[in-house]
């Protein structure tokens, strides 16, 4: 293979399935009668043809399509415990999944984009051309399922029939990813052929797990091929680089937003949650913010939650923008979940009635879970992320070894919560007016503002900064997050950031129905307004007065404070707010620390995007125009304000 340039399927290469006729002869051979008969329910001949492939390329010793039935559900979770890649807990429906030691978050450094010559690929990834990445899976994956059954799944990345929606296979060897995927994903086996037909693609996931051996981690990859929309990854169990229906597929769908239905389409790493007046009226957001930076407790903080992690959008018929949840569960962290700051999800960890998949928690003697930050007494051993656990336990470098892991999770589906909208399974989607980013700023931006037209709005996006969080294995310190979807932006930040501003200008959106666009910030810290300590300037529930504003503020219910980088409140508005929603006071003197612009603070920070920014390769001069314009109008009020500019100040300059 070595030399060959023009584009070839890896998996069809490799298993060398070419037509149906030859598929069905894979089939008679590998599978038994039910599971046969099973599989050619599915008519479309491209899927089939996959499938074959990758059984002649994986070689399991048997094959278990899942048509997702509850029988096949309880066989997959039953089947899991047996292999001991998950174990029961005390809770009826939880169990505990362990990963390797060392591939507790996503592995990034192994995580490749699969390319031919010439073919552009995002700056911020790794990258393998496609003879060497056919030459690292044909010696890894073939024949990687000796020994193992293999399932197949059917589902659909959001509701059947939706505009947006991407049907999926995953094809696994892992019966954890398996029964991740039946709480995550719509098994839509029965409705797989007419979602192909109807939207002309369908992704595949091939994974395994192997050995699953701590020492094959290095050998373990993540690979993405954008041309034949399928994944592959191997020797590895953390659900972020296994579960490929996940952030593999959210990778292929932006693509297909940006180059397919570029102006009309959006794939975002965005929560959907309603906030609800006091008159009934529901209003939709959308919100980005890298993982671990608070998106499930601010899809939480609403009324009505459809979604925490990743949204679907699409300008409809009627003007409105329209989005889905291409999930139906959550893959949530848990530090710092707990009553105060996030009930509802609370309700289901901690009461009997729901399916729990548990990782990287601590599991006492009792067989009970915890975690860092729950608000609840914490044993003094158990066993966690990695293996017996004492309190006051160090690591080989002295640092102390906390509860449970930063990047712990709970997996749980959708349909478990207490406010989980029915609109959340209609192809027609939630109609979104607001849309918030943001990022783990504990020094520069306020609270909340909002962009003065959709331009400053999509450099909102583009210019999210956030403290690295351990959902990616290695990553630390302070980096740039834009739209914190870049790390799932297969081509250029150009290409993706035109497709934005084509987007939120389109005039086929409604002149009444365009959403508000917003900075969301609330990890400001005393220290960063003149204090001494790095506790946050406010509170996490906080988040609802901060919505519930923008709320009014799209049916122009509340006042604002113009600035340079967008409109900010009036603190009538928000003392009336922090008293109504959480019956709270709300100082005058905390609003002025949270919302004085730290100009030195923020230009620094736009030069740091437009240096940034400069280095890459088509990116809109919107940007910079944007970014020009904003520092200007900053150091015109630092030069008769000072370098803190207060709310009455910024009053005074709007006159």
């Amino acid at each position: 293979m070595a030399g060959k340039k023009e584009m070839f399927d890896i998996v069809k290469t490799l298993g060398g399935v070419d037509t149906l006729e030859e598929a069905k002869a894979v089939f008679n051979k590998r599978l038994n009668e039910e599971h046969l008969a099973r599989l050619l329910y599915i008519q479309n001949p491209e899927v089939l043809i996959k499938i074959a492939n990758a059984m002649v390329m994986c070689e399991p010793d048997s094959i278990y399509i899942n048509t997702g039935t509850e029988a096949d559900r309880q066989y997959i979770r039953k089947a899991s415990l047996a292999k001991g890649e998950e174990a029961p807990l005390a809770m009826e429906g939880h169990t505990i999944h362990y990963d390797l030691k060392d591939e507790q978050g996503r592995i990034v450094d192994r995580t490749y984009y699969i390319y031919n010559e010439g073919e552009a690929v995002s700056s911020l990834a790794n990258k393998m051309l496609r003879d060497k990445a056919y030459e690292d899976i044909q010696d890894k994956m073939k024949g990687i399922m000796k020994g193992k059954t293999m399932i197949v799944g059917f589902y659909s990345r959001g509701p059947v029939g939706a505009p947006a929606s991407n049907p999926a296979l995953e094809i696994t060897s892992s019966l954890y990813v398996s029964h991740s995927a039946e709480i995550l994903y719509r098994n839509s086996y029965k409705h797989f052929d007419a979602e192909v037909t109807r939207l002309g693609h369908f992704f595949t996931n091939i994974h395994s797990e192997g050995l699953n051996r701590s020492e094959d981690l290095p050998k373990a990859r993540v690979f993405m091929d954008r041309k034949f929309q399928t994944t592959y990854a191997f020797n590895c169990t953390y659900a972020g680089n296994t579960l490929l229906l996940k952030k593999g597929n959210h990778r292929f769908a932006v693509d297909k937003a940006v180059l397919q239905n570029k102006g009309r389409e959006l794939s975002e790493h965005m929560f959907i949650t309603g906030i609800e007046s006091v008159k009934g009226r529901i209003t939709w957001f959308t919100g980005a913010a890298p993982s671990g930076c608070g998106k499930t407790t601010t899809a939480m903080a609403g009324h009505h939650f459809i979604g925490d992690d990743l949204a679907q959008m699409w300008i409809a018929k009627d003007g409105t923008i329209r989005s889905i949840n291409p999930e139906c569960g959550i893959f949530g962290i848990v530090e710092d979940v707990n009553w105060e700051g996030d009930p509802k999800l609370m309700d289901i960890l901690r009461k009997n009635g729901s399916e729990v998949i548990w990782s990287n928690v601590l599991v006492d003697e009792n067989k009970i879970p915890h975690w860092v930050g729950n608000g609840e007494a914490s044993p003094k051993k158990g066993f966690n992320f990695q293996g017996e656990w004492t309190e006051g336990m160090k690591d080989k470098n002295g640092k102390p070894i906390p509860l449970s892991h930063p990047n712990a999770r709970c997996t749980v589906a959708s349909t478990a919560l207490n406010n989980y909208s029915p609109l959340a399974e209609s192809p027609e989607g939630a109609e979104t007016r607001v849309i918030t980013y943001s990022g783990r700023d504990s020094d520069t931006m306020p609270p909340i503002w909002v962009a003065k037209n959709p331009d400053h709005g999509v450099v909102i996006g583009a210019c999210i900064v956030s403290a690295a969080t351990a959902t990616e294995v290695g990553a630390s310190g302070v980096k740039r997050a834009p739209w914190a979807n870049a790390p799932f932006i297969p081509g250029s930040l150009g290409e993706y950031m035109n497709a934005q501003f084509i987007f939120f200008n389109s005039t086929d959106i409604k002149d009444d129905k365009h959403p508000i666009m917003a900075g969301l910030n609330y990890f400001l810290t005393h220290e960063a307004r003149g204090g001494e300590s790095k506790k946050l300037l406010g509170e996490k529930r906080d988040v609802k007065v901060w919505l519930t504003w923008l709320d009014k503020g799209v049916h122009k219910e509340v006042g604002f404070i113009q600035t340079p980088i967008g409109n900010i409140p009036e603190y009538k508005d928000l003392k009336s707010l922090f008293k109504s929603i959480l019956d709270k006071d709300y100082p005058e003197e905390l609003y002025i620390k949270q919302f004085s612009l730290y100009v030195d603070n923020i230009v620094g920070r736009i030069d740091l995007q437009v240096a940034a920014y400069s280095k890459e390769e088509k990116i809109p001069a919107k940007l910079f125009e944007v970014l020009t314009e904003q520092k200007q109008g900053l150091l015109a009020l630092k030069a008769k304000y000072g370098p803190v500019v207060s709310p009455a100040n910024l009053m005074a300059a709007q006159g």
